[in-house]
């Protein structure tokens, strides 16, 4: 009854305010989400991260939160904000094939495909929702906001620019903090990619890497800095989209060489691979090589990839699946054999070393608060929550989350 109200309410204050003539009202504490893109939990217990620790601290941490599968950037960032596994939001990997869209694959430099609304349409981000809402939005970066998602963008979002430093994204921020009362935004995200890069390059253990990881820090503390000068009690939720593993260039798996050659067209490999047939007729054949007993390695038919990764439904996931042990990495030349080292992602989304952070502070949230792990779902009935708009159907569920916020 209780959330029937609430949601009555909430649709008699829309309405009033379009009679009026004006926006709906914005949340009473602006909620910004930040991603430390390839932050693992374990890079809070570096000595470099005061910034991160205080908030943690005094706020809501989690012991680690699961990435959803596959482990990696695009389809966790969307899971995030739409509470939608990646085999239901349709973002199932960084790489996609879906011939009723393009004849062009989906890639992250892909700015055509990255654009166009019809790869994201399966889900409903947060900004979306918000914005119907009368919730004004700004993305600082993230996987989406440069799409018409169901004919809606947030009122402001730059285009990715990777080249942009910490410092100037969160300036950019607070900039839209700036504007007049009734100008401002509800809801907004800050995206920082230092981290993953470094991991990638140099592995999660490299002093380059807990370099990067200072560095964000750095640049959460301008924003809090930032938040505090404007006299502004946000509401943070910070997460990252997953871990990193080690890698080398000794610990390969050269698929190529145990598929009989023309039969196959690889669409994605590292930890995981994403395989179709090259034609129906090689199919069986295909499906006879992998499923073969290899080490370090598990392959599955589509339809038969196990449950609890909640993947293989998706039109747009391969017709066959391989994933890697941790630390190995599926190749397919001898070339790409030879480039393997220092972090990867991608692997079995319960693996230690793929865990994502969540730390979360602000006015909605109770000091000093533990939680145990949970799935990266549950953060967008949250973030719903502390905008006060009622979510749409998801896979996530906010009873692990509960216990963090006050009343």
């Amino acid at each position: 009854m209780a959330g029937i109200l609430r949601a009555m309410k909430k649709l008699l204050t829309l309405l009033l305010a379009l009679a009026a003539g004006v926006a709906a009202a914005q949340p009473a504490h602006p909620v910004i989400l930040v991603s430390l893109d390839g932050f693992r939990p374990d890079y809070l217990e570096r000595g470099v991260t005061p910034n991160l620790n205080r908030l943690a601290a005094g706020g809501v941490r989690a012991v680690a939160m699961r990435p959803s599968f596959p482990s990696i950037t695009f389809p966790n960032h969307y899971t995030l904000v739409t509470g939608l596994r990646p085999d239901h939001h349709g973002i199932v990997d960084n790489t996609m094939i879906d011939k009723a869209i393009s004849d062009k694959r989906f890639t992250l430099s892909n700015a055509e495909a990255v654009a166009d609304h019809r790869w994201w349409d399966q889900g409903e981000p947060v900004w979306v929702t918000a914005e119907r809402n009368g919730i004004r939005t700004g993305t600082m970066f993230w996987p989406g906001s440069e799409a018409a998602i169901h004919g809606v963008r947030p009122t402001v979002a730059p285009k990715f620019d990777g080249k942009l430093p910490a410092a100037e994204r969160v300036d950019t921020l607070l900039s839209w903090l700036d504007r007049p009362a009734d100008q401002r935004f509800g809801f907004m995200t800050l995206y920082f990619d230092d981290v993953d890069h470094a991991g990638h390059e140099f592995g999660p253990a490299a002093p380059q890497t807990t370099e990067a990881v200072a560095l964000v820090d750095q640049a959460i503390g301008r924003l809090l800095d930032g938040l505090a000068s404007r006299h502004l009690d946000a509401n943070l939720v910070i997460v990252s989209d997953h871990g990193m593993a080690a890698v080398n260039h000794e610990r390969v798996l050269p698929l190529y060489q145990m598929l009989p050659k023309g039969s196959y067209e690889d669409v994605t490999n590292g930890p995981y691979a994403g395989i179709n047939p090259s034609s129906p007729e090689q199919a069986d054949k295909l499906a006879a090589a992998l499923m073969q007993p290899h080490a370090h390695l598990q392959c599955w038919r589509k339809e038969e990839i196990p449950a609890r990764l909640a993947y293989g439904h998706n039109a747009r996931v391969p017709a066959f699946l391989c994933l890697a042990d941790p630390g190995w990495s599926i190749v397919f030349s001898d070339k790409s054999a030879a480039k393997v080292k220092g972090g990867k992602h991608g692997y079995d989304n319960v693996a230690p070393d793929m865990a994502a952070t969540f730390i979360a502070a602000g006015p909605a949230f109770k000091p000093g608060v533990v939680l145990p792990e949970f799935d990266n779902v549950d953060v967008y009935p949250l973030l719903m929550r502390l905008l006060d708009v009622a979510p749409l159907p998801s896979d996530g569920d906010i009873t692990p989350l509960l216990p963090a916020l006050g009343q």
